[in-house]
C-alpha cells in the first residue's frame, strides 16, 4: 500500500468535506449571524461532538485499532470477527445510556458547559432543547467511528473519508429547506445533525459486510480482547482529547465574554478545521495501522522511518498553511462568511481568533503524528501524562491571556495553540529520549530551504491582499476573485521555490504494512 497515495485520496476526500462544510457555515452566518441562536447551538453541538471525539474518534480508536490489527495479523477471521461483535455489542449499550443521560440531564451539561448561559433565561432554555435532539449523535456517530476503525485497519480509508460529506449535505439542505418550517429556524440544525448521525452509519455498513465484518450482537463483556481494549481507553479517552478538553473549556470562558465570542471562536475554529482535518486526521488515520503492523512485527527501524515521513510532510505542509491563515485572517473571513447578519465587525473579531489559533496549527496536527507513535505501541500513559500537563499549561494561559493580558476570545484561541505546540514538543522529546524515533539525516537542511520557501510566500501574500479596509467594503465576486488568485499566488510561490530548491514528489513516496 502507497502511503502517500493513500493519504491524498484521504485528503482529497476532506477536502470535499470541508468545501461543503464552509458552504454550510457560510449559509449559516447568513441565515443565522453570530449571536444568542448561533451561539446556543454551537454548544449544543459542541458537546455531543466532544463526547464523541473523546469516547469514540479518541479513547476508542486508539485503544481499538492496535489490538484489533494484533488479531488482524497474528489470530484467526473468526477470532477476530467474534472480537468486533463483543465490541461493537458492549460498546453499544453504554452508549445508549450516555445519549438517555444527554436527553435527560441536558439543563446540567448545560449549565456545566456554558454556565454563563444561565444569566439569560431565553438562551439557556434554546440550548436545552437543541442539546435533547442533538443526544442521540452521540450513539450514531460513535457506531460510525467503530466502523471506520474496522475498515481503515482493512486499508479501506475512502470509506470513512466519506462519510463526514454526508454530514455537511444535511446541514446545506436543512438550512436552505428546512429551516423556513421551524420555530426558531435554528432548530433546523440540531435536527440535521440527529439525521446526519443515522445516515453516516447507514453509509459504512454494506462496507462491513463486503470485508466480512457487519457487527453482530453477541454481549460477552468477559472477552480478553474486550478487556484489554476498555483498560486502554479509560487513560486513551483524556490523553488524546486534550485539545478538545481546552476547547470546551474555552466555551466555559466565552460563555462569560459579550454575545458573539462562542461564535467567532467556532467560526474560526472552521477555517483552522481545512488543514487540520485534511492533513492532520488524514495522516493519524493512515499512520495507526501501520505503526500497529510494524510494532507487532517488531520492525523498529521502519517504525521510525515512518514516523519521520509523517513529521517532513506535517513540516512542509502545515507551516505555509499556518502562516497564510495568519497573513490572510480578514481576506478569508471576509470572502467566506462576511453576507447577511455576518457583519465587518465579525469578520474582525473573528480574525484574532484565527490568528491566535493559527500560531498552534504546526502543534495540532504534529500531535496527530506524533500520539499515534506511542498508541501503536500500547502505550497510554506517557500521551496521558503529557496532556495532563497540556491541559495545565493551557489553562493557565486561559486566566493570563483573557484576564490578564484582556485579550478576550482571542486569548483562548491563543491559549488553544501554544498548548498544542507545548503537547507536541514533549510528546516529540519522549519519543526520542526513549530511542522509539530516530530523525533520518538531513533535517537541518531540509528546515533551510523551507524557511526560504516560506519567506517566498509571506512576501507575495503581503503585497498580494492589500488593505484590510478593502476586503471590508468590497463585495460578492470582487472578494472572491482577489481571494482565488492571492490562494493560487501563494501555492505557486512556495512548490515554485521548493522545487528550485530540489523537493520532488517522489521523494516522498512511502509504502505501509498492508
Amino acid at each position: 500500500m502507497n502511503l502517500l497515495k493513500a493519504l491524498a485520496a484521504v485528503s482529497s476526500l476532506t477536502l470535499v468535506s470541508r468545501i461543503l462544510a464552509f458552504v454550510r457555515d457560510v449559509l449559516m452566518a447568513r441565515i443565522f449571524g453570530a449571536g444568542m441562536a448561533t451561539d446556543a447551538f454551537f454548544v449544543a453541538f459542541k458537546i455531543p461532538n466532544l463526547l464523541r471525539r473523546m469516547f469514540a474518534e479518541g479513547a476508542f480508536s486508539q485503544a481499538f485499532v492496535p489490538i484489533f490489527g494484533e488479531y488482524k495479523n497474528r489470530k484467526s477471521a473468526d477470532e477476530t470477527k467474534l472480537l468486533v461483535d463483543h465490541v461493537t455489542t458492549l460498546l453499544a449499550i453504554i452508549l445508549f445510556v450516555i445519549t438517555l443521560i444527554g436527553i435527560i440531564a441536558a439543563p446540567i451539561l448545560v449549565y456545566i458547559n456554558a454556565p454563563g448561559f444561565a444569566k439569560e433565561p431565553e438562551k439557556f432554555a434554546l440550548t436545552v432543547q437543541l442539546l435533547r435532539i442533538t443526544s442521540p449523535y452521540i450513539f450514531f456517530i460513535s457506531l460510525v467511528a467503530v466502523a471506520a476503525a474496522i475498515l481503515n485497519t482493512h486499508n479501506k480509508f475512502w470509506v470513512p473519508a466519506f462519510a463526514p460529506i454526508l454530514l455537511n449535505v444535511c446541514f446545506i439542505v436543512a438550512a436552505l429547506w428546512l429551516a423556513p418550517y421551524c420555530n426558531p429556524p435554528i432548530l433546523a440544525m440540531a435536527w440535521a445533525v440527529f439525521v446526519a448521525g443515522v445516515v453516516q452509519l447507514a453509509f459504512q455498513l454494506p462496507f462491513l459486510k463486503k470485508i466480512g465484518m457487519l457487527p453482530k450482537w453477541n454481549f460477552n463483556w468477559k472477552d480478553a480482547g474486550v478487556r484489554r481494549i476498555i483498560r486502554q481507553m479509560g487513560p486513551a479517552m483524556f490523553g488524546v482529547s486534550i485539545a478538545q478538553i481546552s476547547l470546551i473549556i474555552n466555551t466555559i470562558f466565552a460563555s462569560f465574554l459579550v454575545a458573539g465570542s462562542v461564535s467567532w471562536l467556532y467560526y474560526a475554529d472552521r477555517l483552522m478545521e481545512f488543514p487540520s482535518g485534511m492533513l492532520g486526521a488524514a495522516l493519524g488515520t493512515i499512520l495507526l495501522p501501520s505503526l500497529s503492523k510494524h510494532h507487532a512485527d517488531n520492525s523498529t527501524v521502519e517504525y521510525s522511518r515512518l514516523l519521520d515521513w509523517g513529521l517532513r510532510l506535517v513540516f512542509m505542509l502545515t507551516l505555509p498553511a499556518a502562516l497564510a491563515l495568519g497573513l490572510i485572517a480578514v481576506p478569508l473571513l471576509a470572502t467566506f462568511f462576511q453576507h447577511g447578519a455576518f457583519g465587518p465587525e465579525d469578520v474582525l473579531k473573528t480574525s484574532y481568533a484565527l490568528v491566535g489559533y493559527s500560531v498552534g496549527l504546526i502543534g495540532l496536527i504534529a500531535v496527530k503524528v506524533l500520539a499515534p507513535g506511542f498508541y501503536a505501541r500500547q502505550d497510554i500513559r506517557t500521551p496521558v501524562k503529557i496532556g495532563i500537563a497540556t491541559l495545565i499549561a493551557t489553562q493557565l494561559m486561559n486566566l493570563l491571556f483573557v484576564f490578564g493580558m484582556q485579550l478576550h476570545h482571542a486569548g483562548l484561541a491563543l491559549a488553544i495553540g501554544l498548548g498544542a505546540c507545548f503537547n507536541s514538543a514533549i510528546l516529540f522529546y519522549f519519543l526520542r529520549k526513549r530511542d522509539i524515533y530516530q530523525p533520518e539525516p538531513g533535517w537541518g537542511i531540509y528546515f533551510l530551504k523551507l524557511c526560504i520557501a516560506l519567506l517566498a510566500l509571506g512576501v507575495a501574500l503581503w503585497f498580494g491582499m492589500g488593505s484590510q479596509q478593502h476586503w471590508l467594503t468590497s463585495h460578492g465576486w470582487t472578494r472572491i476573485i482577489h481571494l482565488s488568485w492571492l490562494v493560487v499566488l501563494g501555492v505557486a510561490v512556495y512548490f515554485a521555490v521548493l522545487f528550485a530548491l530540489g523537493f520532488r514528489l517522489k521523494d516522498f513516496a512511502k509504502r505501509g504494512a498492508n
